[in-house]
């Protein structure tokens, strides 16, 4: 069982950055990748950016150049960091254990809301 609890949400406005964190514990059993997923009210579910356990990454083009994934594995940590925030960034970030597609993962955190102001 692994546990994910996410950090770092909140209001900021348009061009401001946000970093997010993600703490995981638990079994380290067929952790092949972390990653975050976002919902937006009215929005099909978004795989953002993802980190493998060979720290490869991978972004959504709507994030590319802005976002970025990390891992700090002593910490069991992941973090996005996210620069110049849209308006169209607004949603509910899920931090994620093996995400597949755009909707599914082995493990969910329990969400952070981060909302940006025009």
């Amino acid at each position: 069982q692994v546990q994910l609890v996410e950090s770092g949400g909140g209001s900021v406005h348009v061009g401001g950055s946000l970093r997010l964190s993600c703490a995981r514990s638990g079994s380290t059993f067929s952790i092949n990748a972390m990653g975050w997923y976002r919902q937006a009210p009215g929005k099909q579910r978004e795989l953002v950016a993802a980190i493998s356990s060979a720290d490869s990454t991978d972004y959504a083009d709507s994030v590319k150049g802005r976002f970025t994934i990390s891992a700090d594995n002593a910490k069991n940590t992941v973090y996005l960091r996210m620069n110049s925030l849209k308006p169209e960034d607004t949603a509910v970030y899920y931090c994620v254990l093996n995400p597949v597609g755009n909707s599914r993962a082995d493990s969910w955190g329990q969400g952070t809301q981060v909302t940006v102001a025009s």
